[in-house]
């Protein structure tokens, strides 16, 4: 059986015309001779009244008073209203299909809940609606536990579904629809002089997701790499190819893609930057804010630990919560609001002098301060001031030339 497995983003799936375009690249699919299992996000963005950010609105999040196991009740009713209605337009639209939810597609998770990781896919149910239906519309970001409560599988989950979905059924392609051509050089909402990568490794689209490139979610490009899957990152509202994640060059099977020096730009904004310095125990200080961070389920970032205390960077959101932690345990902590991480990312960065002065000196001329640098083998990310990014960003894209192919 020729199959093919499509996610479809809360944008794609927000608006009659939106869904209306989500069908028409379904019916090219099948046209062609495919078998289509379809992945839905919630449908919108915060304000519209069945996006996940709406519900999680109803309990006042993140200051709920509900358990994490209540929290993904209501997290995961977006994802299954959307397949219905997914599924309610296809049929419409003459097209045979059926909805199943998370569980009843075969995700098995474990009880982390609302960041759960999926046990193992039990593709049996899908396949047997395949057998009736060209069409199968899955509720992504979501699965159950051994036990049966529901889950869900952390921001970024439907990409992650359709690429357990892709494995698990051994699928020809994972195509991934969103509201851009493919996968960037950078933001193009940012950089009017973007342009989308025809081709780009496993590995480059990793770091540049895991860096906040928000096209596709890193951990559905490691299982599709695990799996030998290919992904093309798709426009829902054109008929462009896109971008195709792979090993090698299409039709060049064992051929590796050249390195290029740098691939793209990524971002992340609405950080802030966390200070706490202690003259009398460090070590018992760094032990213990990291510890009482996780305890409080608030995740850091751009870590620089130093003798005499720590520095990090959290969700701005969570930044009352995390003072009011670290004034709990007796720190003063200093804190910067209003900060972005800006990433160069390229596998050819390995090993080649030059490109860390390259960055710092473009930016210094462009009067962006530098508040924080890391580097890999891979990337090198800086910590700015939120109000910089466009410059920021801008400038390090033309440094590095990312609009010629």
């Amino acid at each position: 059986m020729k199959l093919l497995v499509q996610k479809f983003g809360g944008t794609s799936v927000r608006d009659q015309e939106s869904r209306s375009r989500a069908i028409s690249h379904i019916k090219n699919a099948l046209s062609e001779g495919y078998k289509v299992v379809v992945t839905v996000s919630a449908m919108g963005r915060k304000g519209e009244p069945y996006a996940t950010d709406t519900l999680l609105d109803l309990i006042q999040f993140p200051e709920s008073k509900v358990s994490d196991r209540e929290q993904d009740l209501i997290m995961s009713c977006g994802e299954t209203i959307s397949s219905v209605v997914f599924s309610n337009e296809l049929t419409r639209e003459g097209v045979s299909a059926a909805a199943l939810t998370g569980a009843q597609a075969g995700f098995l998770t474990t009880d982390d809940f609302t960041r759960a990781k999926i046990l193992r896919m039990d593709p049996t149910r899908i396949l047997a609606e395949l057998e009736k239906n060209d069409v199968v519309v899955v509720a992504g970001f979501q699965g159950k536990t051994e036990s049966g409560d529901t889950t869900t599988i952390g921001r970024g989950g439907s990409d992650t579904s359709a690429a357990a979905l892709g494995a698990a059924l051994s699928a020809d392609y994972i195509d991934i629809f969103t509201d851009v051509e493919g996968i960037m050089t950078a933001d193009p909402r940012l950089v009017e002089s973007a342009r989308a990568l025809h081709v780009v490794t496993y590995n480059e689209i990793c770091n540049l997701a895991y860096q906040g490139a928000k096209v596709i979610h890193p951990r559905a490009v490691e299982i599709a790499m695990h799996a030998k899957v290919p992904i093309r990152v798709r426009s829902t509202y054109s008929d462009s190819t896109g971008t195709l994640v792979a090993a090698s060059k299409e039709g060049e099977a064992g051929n590796d893609l050249p390195d290029r020096l740098v691939t793209g730009i990524a971002h992340m904004s609405g950080l802030t930057q966390i200070k706490v310095q202690s003259k009398e125990d460090p070590s018992r200080l760094q032990s213990e804010v990291f510890k009482s961070m996780a305890e409080a389920n608030i995740s850091v970032d751009f870590i620089n630990i130093s003798p005499s205390g720590v520095t990090y960077t959290i969700d701005g959101m969570f930044t009352e919560r995390a003072v009011g932690i670290l004034n709990d345990l007796g720190y003063d902590p200093e804190i910067k609001a209003g900060c972005a991480k800006v990433s160069t990312v390229g596998a050819g960065i390995t090993g080649v002098p030059g490109v860390t002065a390259q960055i710092v000196q473009t930016l210094i001329e462009r009067g962006v301060q530098i508040l924080q640098s890391a580097d890999s083998h891979t990337t090198i990310w800086v910590l700015i001031k939120e109000e910089d990014l466009i410059d920021a960003v801008n400038a390090l894209h033309d440094i590095f030339q990312l609009n010629k192919e």
